[in-house]
């Protein structure tokens, strides 16, 4: 995993916070001073927090548990979205469907029935339906593609969330807490650190910001995907090598015994 570097973030303008009247003061440890109004973040602290979040985050990939990502505000949605493709990952970037971390079994139900609309397009099942039961059917698999088309292959809960903005995405954020799933989000000025297990103290506003960081957990949780495949293929080895042994100790055995007996 490449050093994050600082002119890197300073030039993406990482270090942008909010004015001093929207300050939240769990986030005084992580500025560095003020300038017209306007809060300046401690980059060297970011640089820190940032690489010891996108380790963990290597490390959840590695292991094949997933991680969901959030962020529903214009600047970061088609951000996070590409990202999260790009690594075969959950996402939610649209309305944060409530419950569904705290409630998933029901949200499953939901994501099943999507998943039945869209066998009953492959068999065919659909097209024997009356014009009017396959508008129906169409406009709900629709409605459910919006909520619930990102998180379809999230059969399980995600191992940790990622998320930008933890205001607007606040009740993400107290769902994962509830149910101890491991936290890491970009944290401006304005928001508190302390509720996240991994903040990354960053301008979360500027579209330029949140694509320098993103980068960056994007390229670590890559490698991390990349040592997994890596190590299964050489599990993979290791398990023909041992078969193949224990094949050749037995036609050994066998050629053993059928000279011995050739000798009697």
């Amino acid at each position: 995993m490449s050093k994050t570097n600082f002119k890197q973030l300073l030039d993406s303008g990482v270090h942008f916070g909010h004015l001093k009247k929207k300050y939240n003061p769990a986030m005084a440890p992580y500025i560095f001073m003020e300038r017209s109004g306007i809060h300046v973040i401690d980059l060297n602290k970011t640089i820190v927090m940032l690489e010891d979040a996108a380790a963990a985050l290597k490390q959840i990939a590695k292991s094949g548990k997933k991680i969901l990502f959030v962020a529903t505000k214009k600047q970061a949605k088609g951000l996070i979205a590409e990202m999260a493709k790009s690594l075969n990952m959950p996402y939610i970037n649209e309305r944060w469907p409530g419950g569904l971390l705290t409630n998933f079994a029901t949200i499953r139900k939901s994501i099943k029935k999507m998943q039945g609309i869209d066998k009953m397009k492959e068999d065919g099942t659909l097209d024997t339906l009356s014009k009017r039961e396959r508008l129906q059917i169409s406009r709900q698999r629709a409605k459910l593609d919006v909520n619930f088309g990102s998180i379809v292959k999230m059969t399980r809960m995600p191992e940790a969330i990622f998320i930008v903005d933890t205001n607007k995405e606040h009740i993400a954020l107290a769902e994962a807490n509830k149910l101890g799933i491991r936290s890491f989000a970009m944290n401006d000025t304005n928001t508190n650190p302390n509720l996240v297990n991994f903040p990354i103290p960053s301008n979360d506003d500027a579209a330029k910001s949140i694509k320098c960081i993103l980068s960056i957990i994007e390229e670590a949780v890559s490698e991390g995907l990349k040592e997994r495949s890596l190590d299964q293929e050489k599990k993979n080895d290791e398990k023909k090598d041992k078969a193949n042994k224990i094949v050749n100790e037995e036609i050994v055995k066998k050629e053993e015994v059928k000279q011995s007996l050739s000798k009697k």
